[in-house]
C-alpha cells in the first residue's frame, strides 16, 4: 500500500511540475507560486474545517512551518529552472533531492531489504540518466542547473519535515494547511517586495487578463502539489521512508512524458534509458 501511495505522489507531482513549468513560461515564477499556493490553501482550509482537523494542534506543527518557509524557495527555483531549460532535463535533475529523505531514513536506522536496495540503486541511476548527463543537443544554462540543485535539496527537506509534522490523517490535513499558509505569507511577502522594486509580477503580455484565464491551471498545480505531499506523507508513515522517497521521486518520468507528448520535446537515448531504469527500479522496490 505504501508503494501505491508513493507512486500516486509521483504522478501528482509530475503533472503539477509540468503545469507549473508551462505557466512559468507565461507569467513570473513567483506569481505562479503565490497564486497556486493561495488556491491550495483555500481548499485545504475547507477540508480542515469539514473534518475537524484543527483539534490536532501541537508542537509538531513547527515542522510544517519550517516546510512552509523552505517550500516557496524550492518551488521558485524549480519553476525558474523549468523556464530556462528543457523540462526533460530539469525535472529529473531536481529529483536528486531524494537523497535527503533517504539519508534521514538511514540515519534513523532503517535497513531496506536486498530487493529494495537494488531497486533504490537502479531507480536513482535512472533518475540521473533521465537528466541526460551528457547534456548534448539541448544545453542547459548554468543558472538553470544551479536553480535545480537548490530546488532538489529544498524538495527533499520539505518531504522530511511534512512527514514529521503529523501522525494522523486529520493531523496531516492541518500540517499541510499550516505549510501552505506559511508558503503564502513568505511568497506573498517576496511578491510584494518585488512589486515595490518595480519588478514584473503579472504576465508580460495580457497582464491580469491572462492571469485570470490561467486560474484553473493554477488551481490544478496548487491542489495537485498539496495532494502529492499528502499521499507521500501517508506512504512514508506506512512503510520505509527510503522506499517511499525513491518511488515518489519517479515524478520526472511523468513530467518528461508530458513534455514529450504535449511540447514535442525530444529525448536523447540516454534519457530514454534512464526512464526505463527508473521504471525497473519501481518494480524492484514494489516487490521488496
Amino acid at each position: 500500500m505504501a508503494a501505491l501511495f508513493a507512486l500516486a505522489a509521483a504522478l501528482l507531482w509530475g503533472l503539477a511540475d509540468f503545469g507549473g513549468g508551462l505557466l512559468t513560461r507565461r507569467a513570473p515564477a513567483l506569481t505562479v507560486v503565490v497564486v497556486s499556493q493561495t488556491i491550495a490553501t483555500v481548499v485545504l482550509g475547507a477540508v480542515v474545517l469539514a473534518c475537524g482537523a484543527w483539534r490536532e494542534t501541537g508542537p509538531q506543527l513547527w515542522y510544517a512551518v519550517a516546510a512552509g518557509v523552505v517550500g516557496p524557495v524550492a518551488l521558485l527555483c524549480f519553476y525558474k529552472a523549468l523556464a530556462l531549460g528543457p523540462m526533460g532535463v530539469v525535472s529529473p535533475l531536481a529529483s536528486l533531492g531524494v537523497a535527503v529523505p533517504i539519508g534521514v531514513g538511514l540515519a534513523l536506522g532503517e535497513r531496506p531489504g536486498a530487493l529494495q536496495l537494488a531497486g533504490t540503486a537502479v531507480a536513482v541511476a535512472g533518475i540521473v540518466l533521465a537528466g541526460g548527463p551528457e547534456l548534448r543537443g539541448a544545453p542547459v544554462r548554468r543558472r538553470a542547473v544551479g536553480y535545480t540543485l537548490v530546488a532538489a535539496v529544498g524538495f527533499g527537506a520539505v518531504m522530511v519535515l511534512i512527514a514529521e509534522a503529523s501522525s494522523s490523517v486529520p493531523g496531516l490535513f492541518l500540517a499541510l494547511l499550516v505549510q501552505r499558509i506559511t508558503n503564502v505569507v513568505v511568497g506573498g511577502g517576496a511578491l510584494w517586495a518585488s512589486a515595490r522594486r518595480g519588478a514584473a509580477v503579472l504576465p508580460e503580455h495580457g497582464g491580469r487578463r491572462v492571469l485570470v484565464a490561467a486560474l484553473p491551471a493554477l488551481a490544478f498545480v496548487g491542489i495537485a502539489d498539496v495532494a502529492a505531499n499528502g499521499v507521500y506523507t501517508v506512504a512514508a508513515q506506512s512503510g520505509p521512508v527510503t522506499v517511499a522517497a525513491v518511488l515518489a521521486h519517479l515524478y520526472p518520468v511523468v513530467t518528461v512524458t508530458a513534455a514529450l507528448v504535449v511540447l514535442r520535446e525530444r529525448l536523447r537515448p540516454v534519457q530514454t534509458t534512464g526512464a526505463a531504469l527508473a521504471l525497473a527500479g519501481t518494480v524492484l522496490l514494489a516487490s521488496g
